[in-house]
């Protein structure tokens, strides 16, 4: 029987449809930085009402920006259905359930619009009984994602607004427990995450992506600087994110065990360096997926570690 078909026709597959547009798997991952953001700020879980809001948030706000990258890029991922096979066998996270349901005509853009519009507004609602300048921040996000799409066959440079879009939630986290905390603070953990972005994420999913990229006139690093480069700029992109989450432990307010600083370290060789150094080694698509599947879980790794530290 036909794939589609079944799908189209089950329920719960209709389901999974809508979690593939969001990337729910990957999404929920993603949810954990910002809890990382508030935890390093308090070294302790905020009021039981914050953490049901602001969880109830951060699940709206990821699954709308995710949707809203496949209703943005929707013209450009049906070309892509029509060039390659998109649904070849994959190895990252993202590749669960099937790819661009939307340019696929699994689901329709109609529906694809008012899923993204329905949890945008509840992360809307969310971010601004938290702080009005949470509040702004999904908004910016939201835009900031959206010229992300658009960038596609325009310049490279699209990886800096993706990362950007990556801390949107961090940021906002934090301003939902202190309405003012610290630029240090700040600055330190935006700039850590962004470079865990750029080099354990988007840059490695661009290169699995690197050889139908270049077909369809795509602009991205692994594109535009070949693998040599990009393993470069992956390398020094990580060791800048370790290097930071290590500064993390004196720009934060919260009072972290000294063992923070080693599994910091640890957690930064094991999820980051050994797979992005094997990608340096051995620069083929399987090893990109890899680094990428690893530094996805590195928010959750340092969430449990700050946890410990706070506790010890």
């Amino acid at each position: 029987m036909n794939t589609t078909a079944v799908m189209k026709r089950s329920g719960f597959s209709r389901i999974k449809l809508f979690l593939a547009l969001s990337r729910t798997p990957h999404g929920l991952l993603d949810m954990v930085t910002p809890a990382l953001a508030a935890l390093l700020w308090l070294g302790g879980a905020p009021p039981p009402a914050v953490v049901f809001l602001g969880l109830l948030t951060a699940f709206a706000g990821y699954t709308a920006v995710y949707a809203l990258n496949d209703v943005v890029d929707y013209r450009v991922d049906r070309e892509k259905v029509g060039a390659v096979d998109i649904n070849r066998p994959g190895m990252d996270l993202d590749a669960v359930y099937p790819r661009h349901p939307l340019a696929q005509g699994l689901l329709s853009l109609r529906e694809g619009i008012l899923w993204t519009a329905g949890w945008g507004s509840i992360a809307l609602i969310g971010a601004y009984l938290l702080n009005p300048a949470c509040a702004l921040v999904f908004v910016g996000g939201c835009v900031a994602e959206a010229v992300y799409c658009l960038m596609l066959r325009v310049s490279y440079l699209r990886t800096v607004v993706s990362g950007a879009v990556k801390t949107a939630g961090a940021m906002a986290a934090v301003l939902a427990v202190v309405p003012d905390p610290s630029w240090l603070f700040m600055v330190s953990l935006f700039l850590c995450l962004f470079c865990w972005e750029v080099g354990g994420q988007n840059v490695p999913n661009d290169w699995s992506d690197m050889d139908e990229d270049a077909r369809l006139d795509v602009e991205t690093i692994p594109v535009r600087f070949g693998p040599g480069r990009s393993a470069k700029l992956i390398l020094i992109a990580l060791a800048a994110a370790v290097a930071l989450s290590v500064l993390l432990y004196w720009a934060t307010p919260a009072r972290l065990s000294p063992f923070y600083i080693p599994a910091a370290l640890a957690a930064g060789v094991f999820l980051l360096f050994v797979p992005a150094f094997r990608l340096y080694r051995n620069r083929l698509p399987r090893n990109a997926s890899m680094l990428f599947n690893r530094a996805s879980y590195y928010p959750l790794t340092l969430f449990v570690i700050v946890l410990l530290s706070s506790m010890l």
